[in-house]
């Protein structure tokens, strides 16, 4: 099967649109302040309404307040949350709980330990996410595969193969490297990005 994909740092329902036309199986909204890539309220709700039933509509926080993530999960409203920050296990399963999303718990991958980290958890979904660019891929060997997969961090059309290859994973993640700029993307990147995980040598597990 090939891997599905996820588009994230929406910031525009255009961009949304054009991401479900090629094929997104969740779009990727990112509500933590830090970034350039946030997305307001105002545009998530717009994408949120256009096409929850076409794809996943996924928030991305980083330690943010429960009381926050679910607000936001039912005023987008969100099908899935992905964790990006320090959240333990409980906070979680708590997420879960008040928000009826599934979960997505993301680590950043530096060494065999941080992908160890994901065994304490039980989310609907593991991600593995370079600390600033790809990670060594190699090391999603040790991740649980209980759970579905998804590798992020610095895939491009031009590395997005080999990754696949080499991970195996449910889903892969793009963000920056479909961009035109910060939250906006390149049409012709992300045609490219999804024409080069179509293309990929090996089956997801």
């Amino acid at each position: 099967m090939t891997p599905r994909v996820k588009v994230c740092g929406l910031t525009t329902l255009e961009d949304a649109q054009r991401a479900v036309e090629l094929g997104a199986w969740a779009l990727g909204m990112i509500f933590w302040p830090g970034t350039p890539r946030r997305v307001t309220v105002a545009e998530a709700q717009r994408i949120g309404s256009a096409l929850r039933r076409r794809a996943e509509i996924a928030g991305v926080f980083v330690n943010a307040p429960l009381d926050e993530i679910a607000a936001l999960a039912e005023a987008v409203p969100l099908s899935l949350v992905q964790l990006h920050g320090d959240e333990g296990p409980a906070f979680c399963e708590a997420v879960a709980r008040r928000t009826g999303a599934r979960v997505a718990k993301a680590v950043r991958v530096r060494t065999q330990a941080d992908v160890r980290t994901l065994k304490a958890f039980h989310t609907d979904f593991a991600m593995l996410d370079g600390a600033g660019g790809p990670f060594p891929w190699e090391l999603a060997a040790h991740a649980p595969r209980d759970v579905p997969l998804i590798v992020a961090g610095g895939l491009t059309p031009g590395n997005v193969r080999e990754a696949i290859a080499a991970t195996e994973p449910f889903a892969v993640d793009t963000a920056s490297g479909t961009e035109g700029r910060p939250g906006i993307k390149d049409p012709l990147k992300l045609e490219a990005f999804f024409r080069a995980v179509g293309q990929a040598p090996v089956a997801a597990r």
